[in-house]
C-alpha cells in the first residue's frame, strides 16, 4: 500500500513538472545542442563517444570548475569569504596537488572510463536524441545518483577513519589541512576506487541514457570542487538544494579530521552525531563575533 502511494505521488509530481514545462518558453540553446550532439553520433563511434568523450567531459569538467577558487586566492576583497584564511594556498602545495591529479586521472581513473563502452552496451543504454530524457528528469536522476553516492561516501569515508587503516590510505587527502578547489581529487589511488565506485551505483540504478553519465559528471564534480573550495561564498546556488552541506560543513572536517564524513548531504552525519563537534564550533563561533559585536 505504501509502495502504491509512493508510485502516485511520484507519478503525480511528475506530470505537474511535465505541465508546467509545457508553458516554458523555448530553451534557445536547445536546438545548437541538438545539432552537436547528432553531429557526434554521426562523426564519431559509440566507443569514442563513451570513452574519449567521458574523459573530456570529466577533465574539461573539472579544471573549468577549479577556475573560479583558483582566482580567488589573488583577489584580495575575496579573502573575507576564505573559511581558513590563515591558512593560504602556495604554489608548491597546488603543483604537488596537479602532479598526483594527473596520475590518477590517467593511469587510475581513465582505465575505468574505458568500461563506460562496454557498460552502455551490455544495459543496452542508447545514445540517440531522440531518447534522451527531458531536464527535469535528467535532474532527478542526479539528484538520486548524489543521495546514493552520499550514502556510499559517508560509510566508507567514515570507515577510512578509522585508526587502523587511515594513515595507510586517507590520510593522503588530509595532508591539505585548509583544502583548495583542485585538491578535492587528490587522494592515494585505493582511495579513488573505493570512494569513487559509489559514483558508479547511481549510474547503474538510473542510467537509461549515457546523456546521464556526463549530467552526473558535472554535478559531482561541481559538488565536490565546491565543498573542497576553501570558500563560503554567499549566493551560492548550491545552497537551496535541501540538506546541502556545503564548503563550511567539508571545510571543518580538514581542520578537525573527525566527524562530518558525507560528501553532500547532512543528514547522515546527523543521524549518527557525527556532526556534533561542528555544531559546538559553530556554537563558538556565534559567540565570539557576539562579544565582538558587544565590545565594538
Amino acid at each position: 500500500m505504501a509502495a502504491n502511494d509512493s508510485v502516485n505521488i511520484l507519478n503525480s509530481a511528475y506530470l505537474a513538472v511535465e505541465y508546467i514545462d509545457s508553458f516554458l518558453p523555448d530553451n534557445p540553446l536547445q536546438q545548437p545542442f541538438k545539432n552537436a550532439w547528432n553531429y557526434m553520433l554521426d562523426n564519431y563511434t559509440k566507443f569514442q563517444i563513451a570513452t574519449w568523450g567521458s574523459l573530456l567531459v570529466h577533465e574539461a569538467s573539472y579544471f573549468l570548475l577549479c577556475v573560479p577558487g583558483f582566482i580567488f586566492q589573488f583577489i584580495p576583497c575575496m579573502q573575507k569569504y576564505k573559511i581558513q584564511p590563515d591558512k593560504p594556498e602556495t604554489w608548491e602545495k597546488q603543483w604537488k596537488c596537479f602532479k598526483t591529479l594527473m596520475f590518477n586521472h590517467f593511469f587510475i581513473q581513465l582505465p575505468l572510463i574505458c568500461g563506460t563502452y562496454y557498460f552502455t552496451e551490455y544495459f543496452n543504454i542508447p545514445y540517440e536524441w531522440e531518447k534522451m530524457p527531458r531536464w527535469y528528469v535528467l535532474l532527478a536522476q542526479c539528484f538520486g545518483c548524489a543521495v546514493i553516492e552520499d550514502a556510499w561516501h559517508y560509510f566508507l569515508h567514515r570507515l577510512l577513519h578509522h585508526k587502523r587503516i587511515y594513515k595507510y590510505i586517507h590520510k593522503v587527502h588530509h595532508e591539505f589541512v585548509s583544502p583548495f578547489g583542485m585538491q578535492a581529487e587528490y587522494a592515494h589511488p585505493l582511495e579513488t576506487l573505493i570512494l569513487g565506485a559509489g559514483f558508479f551505483i547511481g549510474i547503474v540504478v538510473f542510467c537509461n541514457h549515457v546523456v546521464l553519465l556526463w549530467a552526473w559528471v558535472i554535478c559531482r564534480l561541481m559538488e565536490t570542487i565546491d565543498v573542497h573550495s576553501g570558500y563560503d561564498i554567499p549566493l551560492n546556488p548550491l545552497h537551496l538544494v535541501p540538506f546541502y552541506a556545503g564548503a563550511r560543513f567539508h571545510d571543518f572536517h580538514h581542520m578537525n579530521f573527525v566527524g562530518n564524513y558525507a560528501s553532500t548531504f547532512t543528514w547522515w552525519d546527523r543521524i549518527f552525531g557525527t556532526d556534533s563537534q561542528f555544531i559546538a564550533y559553530k556554537e563558538k563561533e556565534k559567540k565570539q563575533q557576539l562579544r565582538m559585536k558587544k565590545a565594538n
